[in-house]
């Protein structure tokens, strides 16, 4: 441990400008959770506190802090508790042995920084409400343990994006729409101390010399980092953020993403091991869908996953993850996605999950899906069907081979099943818009067929979208394979009530 609070401790040291670090200064902060009212009732209370400060939780107290918490939101009261926080951390940087810390668990530190600011509050005789000094004492334990200001934005499950745009400015994307919120750090050496803190933790590192860092939080939340002097008004950061209950397809059927019959017909293509490509734009969803989607493969088969930073959370017990890894500072030892993807093949795979296509790594998917790694899946940047096929062309030319148009559609033909796209439409909502089917070639052309799309048909008073689901009625040609699985019954029936065959 480092210490009790003003003895001198091991781990702990009387801030300088204490008045000389009087004993009888130290016994009164144990109190001081409470508002302290005035100098005229310190001293008739101090025998009474040690027995309120026994039961905290009292149906009075609040009531005070309440009638006080409304000049707060005001912007000089506001900004005279940010000083009083600096100031605070200051003096506890000061006071705290940062060896002493890294021994002990976070709630043992987050305990002992409670104590030690309740103390330099009370030693400073600064006034504060309870509810204020709860505020400061949270907000320096987010900052030394968590990520300080992102703290409750990081706590709520409603945001999908987390955006930084500097030191004073932060938005967040609720249902679709961007919000800005009134988060601001103290300065960029706080906003980037917390970046180093994100990235160092999965072994990445961003500074001047590297200012470009993809990483992920421990739930698998994607963090982007771009710092100075490359972004000019100060880091930028960027979070993906998951959420703390992994969906699934029913809750993407809850949310009006899919039909009921639509989410039957995705089912299938998952358990009857299609491959399949996830195509759509920034922020439509893909990754969420190809996780929905992983839900309903068999337990018992082998998954490997190849990610720049690891995102799926799939619920299967034979998972093995892989992760890309950036060069060092003299530019070696960097493993791409394709290496990964290689290296797949080795490793006995019975599905491989290429969390996004980006680059050469495509044509060792595609050799994958032919070589009987039948239910491999990957995401796509595309707008539609038939533009994901180009993409992947595209992306196999990027690798450097020269091999005619025709032999890699034909190469793409034989081994995509399924195109499902995602998109985000005007008014924030999610859709699966088409779910296309691979049917095979036509001279130097890959010939597509839609088995259902989405028709947007109005809007309506709140400027929410209408449409539907709309089965073109075509028979798929994986029927033969759903057959072979024994699900041929449960398609049949979705096609039935979605309006197909």
């Amino acid at each position: 441990m480092f210490g009790k609070r003003g003895t001198g401790g091991p781990g702990i040291t009387p801030p300088k400008g204490f008045g000389g670090g009087q004993k009888v200064e130290p016994k009164e902060p144990k109190p001081a959770p409470s508002p302290a009212p005035g100098p005229a009732a310190a001293s008739k209370p101090a025998a009474q506190e040690p027995k309120k400060a026994a039961p905290p939780p009292k149906p009075k107290t609040p009531a005070k802090p309440e009638s006080q918490a409304a000049p707060k939101l005001s912007a000089e009261a506001k900004e005279k508790l940010d000083e009083i926080k600096v100031n605070v951390f200051n003096d506890l940087m000061e006071a705290v042995d940062l060896a002493e810390l890294s021994s002990l668990t976070p709630d043992q530190v987050r305990e002992e920084i409670t104590d030690m600011v309740s103390e330099i509050i009370s030693m400073r005789g600064l006034v504060l409400s309870l509810q204020e000094q709860q505020t400061v004492i949270q907000d320096i334990c987010n900052d030394i343990l968590g990520f300080g200001p992102l703290e409750p934005l990081l706590a709520r499950d409603d945001i999908a994006d987390l955006m930084v745009n500097g030191p004073n400015t932060t938005y967040i994307e609720v249902s679709g729409k961007m919000e800005l919120t009134d988060v601001k750090f103290r300065d960029q050496a706080q906003l980037m101390n917390i970046c180093q803190r994100i990235v160092s933790a999965v072994g990445r590192r961003v500074d001047e010399a590297s200012p470009i860092c993809d990483a992920r939080l421990a739930d698998g939340s994607r963090v982007n980092v771009i710092a100075p002097p490359l972004a000019i008004d100060g880091t930028a950061l960027t979070i993906r953020k998951f959420k703390k209950d992994k969906l699934t397809l029913q809750n993407l059927l809850q949310f009006g993403s899919i039909t009921a019959e639509l989410k039957a017909v995705l089912e299938v293509i998952s358990a009857i091991r299609l491959n399949c490509l996830i195509s759509g734009g920034t922020g439509s969803g893909k990754t969420t869908l190809l996780n929905c989607m992983t839900g309903h493969i068999d337990s018992a088969e082998r998954i490997i996953t190849c990610e720049d930073s690891a995102e799926l959370q799939l619920q299967q017990p034979h998972v093995v993850r892989l992760e890309t890894r950036p060069p060092n500072l003299e530019g070696k030892g960097e493993i791409t996605m394709r290496d990964l993807v290689k290296n797949c093949l080795r490793m006995r795979p019975e599905r491989i999950i290429v969390g996004e296509v980006r680059g050469p790594e495509a044509f060792d998917l595609l050799q994958a899906m032919n070589t009987g790694h039948d239910g491999s899946m990957g995401t796509v940047h595309a707008n539609n069907p038939r533009e994901a096929i180009s993409r992947v062309e595209n992306m196999i030319m990027m690798g450097g081979y020269n091999l005619p148009s025709k032999a890699m559609r034909e190469q793409i033909s034989g081994a995509v099943n399924i195109i499902v796209q995602a998109a985000r439409l005007r008014d924030g909502s999610r859709k699966i818009t088409h779910l296309t089917e691979v049917i095979g070639m036509e001279g130097d052309v890959v010939t597509l067929q839609d088995l259902c799309v989405y028709e947007i048909e109005g809007e309506d008073a709140n400027g929410k979208l209408t449409g539907r689901h709309k089965f073109s009625g075509l028979r798929p040609s994986f029927w033969d394979k759903a057959r072979y699985y024994g699900l041929e019954e449960k398609l049949a029936n979705a096609l039935k009530f979605g309006g197909g065959l």
